[in-house]
């Protein structure tokens, strides 16, 4: 029951404190009808002289200020009802706050798989040392022949220094089987010399003048 008076208390205060304001504003429109349509239509002349239009005036002046004053104080009575409700009844309580549960420990890391180191590289083998092979062959002077007819050299570079002392012309020709892989100028008298990269293998030399090879003029390079 106390709680239920309390509750009720602002709004019956509130209630009452606008009844200034309803009997201000009630005279003020029963005054406006009684002199526009009592007065004003039955009587042509109202208010007929100086005074009763100064007496008309101060009323109207007196009920207009009655309406607005209690119009302002009745607006603020429930402001003041609002707030000694809030002063008797007291704000209720906050709900305490649930403490926040822990959070869960996070799970270690896994360490990473170390890497496997790469395999050490092997160094490129050495290039075979290219050999060089030196040789000599000469044209024999009275016939038409060479001093040999077997040579032998390294694969590599073979170098032939070929001399003709004879007054015939002669050149020296390497083939292998059909193919010609160098010769020298065809010359009397000097020394010509001819360089030629050679693999292993059997390469033939010879003379190329004509008559000269099937003469007898030609052997075998042997290339180990």
């Amino acid at each position: 029951m106390h709680a239920a008076a309390l509750h009720l208390a602002p709004v019956l205060a509130a209630e009452k404190s606008r009844v200034p304001f309803f009997v201000a504003g009630g005279l003020l429109a029963a005054w406006a009808l009684i002199v526009s349509l009592g007065l004003g239509l039955r009587r042509p002349s109202f208010p007929g002289n100086l005074g009763g239009e100064r007496a008309v005036i101060t009323i109207s002046l007196v009920l207009v200020l009655g309406a607005t004053s209690t119009a302002v104080i009745t607006s603020s009575s429930p402001a003041k009802a609002s707030a000694a409700s809030s002063t008797q009844t007291g704000a209720a309580p906050a709900a305490p706050v649930a403490p926040s549960a822990p959070a869960a420990p996070s799970a270690p890391s896994t360490p990473a798989a170390p890497s496997t180191p790469a395999a050490p590289s092997t160094p490129a083998a050495p290039a075979a040392p290219t050999a060089k092979t030196s040789l000599s062959l000469a044209a024999s002077p009275n016939t038409i022949a060479y001093n040999t007819k077997q040579l032998s050299a390294k694969a590599g570079v073979v170098t032939i220094t070929f001399t003709n002392p004879s007054p015939l012309e002669h050149n020296l020709t390497i083939a292998e089987g059909s193919s010609v892989l160098g010769a020298t100028p065809t010359f009397t008298g000097g020394a010509k010399t001819l360089t030629i990269n050679l693999k292993p293998g059997t390469y033939t030399f010879y003379c190329t003048v004509p008559g000269h090879r099937a003469a007898g003029m030609e052997g075998t390079l042997k290339v180990s």
